[in-house]
């Protein structure tokens, strides 16, 4: 893929301008049918950072795609979900067949102004994903979301009222409550790859905690576990949610309390100590996460071997 700087990409307009698609019916909001849109040469290897939000379902597109920095892989899924600001990167094999279709849903985050979406869409982990999988969907899910996206196309065609944005953001809230949903299903079906993320989270933190990194590094941030393995804060704390119930801070926490009954049950470190090679400034702060997690002080718990 060239490497390129980014393309901004300011309105829904230029967007379409750019693909060979008509002006759009609305300036802030648009349905795209992937099956128009035109892949010219000057466009099979491009950056973009779009100032909207850009939904996609798009099938058959012959196309290699990174977001953020990272591949993506389509080879099963379908949708993919893209935040303003976020790079997306697009190289289509120009010798594929072009029988591509789908939609794509521009949405500029004006069109939310003042409205409760223009918070809680924020809120939705997959625009943060640096995850290297689209979304799959069964025939009836995709079913589900091709209908929403019609009844948003239907209302912004038909005759605006003053009824139109809050019918729409409704149909918009549907669509991502329901892909949503997908997700975590998605999370819990494919379990290879997600219980080869556990697995190697447990490495991770295994290695940290047995070598001299939390002397020298303190304990592991969230954001260091998530760079190392290669996906979003947001994403893993979203994974580990659904496989075991609990956040990345808290599996650390949880490797760090295991790491601290060991020190106070074979050696015969203070528990200052043991507080400091933990990682901890402050041994009150230690003590106090340690009881927290363990109903039992470090000195209940180490007296509880004697």
């Amino acid at each position: 893929m060239a490497n390129k700087q980014p393309t901004k990409i300011k309105t829904i307009t230029e967007f379409h301008r750019l693909r060979g698609l008509p002006k759009p019916e609305h300036p802030l909001i648009s349905v795209v049918d992937y099956g128009a849109v035109k892949h010219s040469a000057e466009n099979n290897s491009v950056s973009w950072v779009f100032e909207f939000y850009s939904i996609s379902l798009k099938r058959n597109s012959h196309a290699k795609l990174k977001y953020g920095q990272q591949a993506y892989d389509f080879d099963e899924g379908l949708m993919y979900f893209l935040a303003p600001g976020q790079v997306l990167s697009v190289e289509v094999d120009p010798h594929a067949a072009s029988e591509h279709s789908g939609w794509i849903l521009l949405v500029h985050p004006n069109f939310l102004w003042n409205t409760p979406l223009a918070k809680t869409i924020k809120q939705y982990e997959y625009f943060d994903y640096a995850v290297n999988e689209a979304l799959f969907l069964s025939e009836k899910e995709e079913a589900t979301l091709n209908g929403i996206v019609h009844n948003i196309q239907q209302e912004y065609q038909a005759n605006l009222d003053k009824f139109s944005q809050d019918i729409i953001i409704a149909q918009i809230e549907l669509l991502l409550t329901y892909s949503e949903r997908f997700y975590q299903r998605q999370f819990i079906t494919r379990k290879i790859t997600n219980h080869q993320i556990l697995s190697r989270l447990e490495e991770i933190l295994t290695d940290y905690f047995n070598n001299d990194d939390l002397l020298e590094s303190g304990i592991p941030s969230v954001q260091y576990i998530a760079d190392a393995l290669s996906v979003s804060p947001n994403y893993l704390s979203g994974l580990l949610k659904v496989l075991t119930g609990q956040s990345t801070q808290q599996h650390i926490h949880d490797k760090l309390i295991e790491k601290a009954k060991e020190k106070l049950s074979t050696t015969d470190l203070s528990i200052s100590e043991i507080a400091y090679d933990l990682g901890f400034q402050h041994s009150q702060s230690f003590s106090k996460l340690f009881k927290t997690k363990t109903n039992l002080s470090p000195l209940e718990f180490r007296r509880s071997f004697n």
